[in-house]
């Protein structure tokens, strides 16, 4: 077969909807692919607070993305910021000032931390998004603690105070992480005094913890992560994270120097730059087929797209959601050049579930949402977590190890390596007062 006879399909993104797509479109000869991505790597973004909370390593949730295609010689990973987009040439540029043209443009560049223009946060809380943002916020936590040990008199000052933003999947799971962390590795590296004066306190604009879920979810949630020493602050939002503090909208401060964010999230930038229509959360709106209105062959996958569920809502933003739409995206790319009818993407529920922390998870599966508490969800967490992987690589020996040492009588940590961390300049902190204060100070 002659280069001519190919289809060439430039994919934007390596996270789940674009690997999904270039590994269903990998070893056929009638397709060449060029995947570009910032990173070298694709990230397995359910566990970044793993690696956060120093359960797992970064190497565990990162993975080459020449390795993922090795063999594949119809695939080419090339690394590259995309900067611009063209969807009538379906052309590419990158910030090195490289262009790729396709015969197919699949964008799948993911998503963004979604601030909300709330004054200081991007400057200055950690979001959970990437391997880098994970890595940063451990940083983070092991040099307060570090400090705190040092210099007892930084506690009051905010030293061992975490502000968690946002009661979804991210922010529960990080803070029942948090608080593990905490309660079972700070005693022991520490000392049990230090641990004991830590302090989470969850921020939540709504009146529930993981909200989508039903109120017996909200309400097992909230019970597990109380009982683990985590404050609840529900209908309560932020009106501005500062360097050394975060101020509610009640008027109420918290002296800090670690704000967690996981009010939500957007799409990527390249989403509302490339002239494509844009809905809910600044995805483009895509047609039935995942295609573009006007663009047949401009696709748009994953948390960069608004893809219409059963119900006419958009669908959420999840990693399964991600990898169906793109294995089916390729599908369809391969049925067009064919010159046969591209079909209506159907997702395949696999239910909603977080981890709450040890011992603790929920999940609600089926199409009647059937409740699950306790060790069993965590198990119905691990098969869908598993089913993801192995979507998109092959090894799975650190997640496994993980997810069955996880409930064992005892565990081993992940080595608490500090040389990701960040030097905080106390001497800078404006004010330092000790305690919350209302508006009347």
């Amino acid at each position: 077969m002659t280069k001519a006879d190919t289809t060439h399909v430039v994919i934007v993104g390596g996270g789940f909807a674009g690997v999904g797509c270039a590994k269903e479109l990998a070893g056929h000869d009638d397709v060449r692919v060029t995947l570009l991505d910032r990173n070298d790597y694709h990230q397995f973004q359910p566990l970044l607070y793993q690696v956060a909370t120093s359960k797992l390593a970064r190497s565990d949730v990162a993975y080459s993305l020449r390795a993922l295609f090795r063999g594949d010689a119809n695939v080419e990973v090339v690394l590259g910021d995309v900067e611009s987009v063209d969807p009538a040439s379906k052309t590419v540029t990158t910030a090195e000032g490289r262009s790729f043209s396709g015969d197919v443009l699949v964008l799948a560049a993911g998503a963004r931390a979604r601030f909300f223009h709330t004054p200081g946060a991007e400057e200055h809380s950690f979001p959970l998004y990437t391997v880098d943002d994970a890595t940063r916020l451990r940083g983070r936590i092991l040099e307060l603690f570090q400090e705190a040990d040092a210099n007892p008199s930084l506690i009051d000052r905010g030293a061992l105070n975490f502000v968690v933003v946002g009661a979804g999947a991210t922010g529960t799971e990080v803070a029942g992480a948090l608080a593990d962390l905490i309660q079972r590795t700070m005693t022991v590296e520490y000392s049990e005094e230090l641990a004991k004066q830590a302090r989470i306190v969850m921020i939540e604009h709504g009146p529930a913890v993981l909200g989508p879920f039903s109120e017996g979810a909200h309400e097992y949630a909230a019970g597990v992560l109380e009982q683990n020493g985590v404050e609840l602050r529900m209908e309560t939002g932020v009106s501005e994270v500062a360097e050394d503090r975060v101020i509610l909208s009640d008027g109420t401060e918290i002296v800090t120097r670690c704000v967690i964010w996981g009010g939500g999230i957007a799409a990527a930038p390249l989403a509302g730059q490339c002239g494509l229509p844009v809905g809910a959360g600044g995805r483009v709106d895509v047609q039935t087929d995942l295609t573009v209105e006007g663009f047949p062959d401009v696709y748009a996958l994953g948390d960069m797209a608004n893809i219409a569920g059963p119900d006419d809502r958009p669908l959420p933003q999840l990693g399964s959601v991600a990898l169906q739409s793109g294995r089916w995206a390729a599908k369809n790319i391969r049925a067009a050049a064919k010159g046969k009818e591209r079909t209506p993407f159907h997702y395949k529920d696999k239910g909603i579930m977080a981890m709450i922390g040890r011992n603790a998870a929920v999940a609600e599966v089926g199409k009647q949402r059937h409740e699950v508490h306790g060790k069993p969800a965590f198990l119905m967490w691990v098969g869908v977590h598993a089913a993801l992987l192995s979507g998109v690589r092959t090894r799975m020996d650190a997640f496994m190890e993980w997810s069955w040492d996880y409930f064992a009588p005892t565990h081993e940590w992940e080595a608490l390596d500090r040389s990701e961390t960040s030097r905080i300049d106390w001497g800078d902190a404006p004010g330092g007062e000790s305690k919350e204060r209302g508006t009347d100070g």
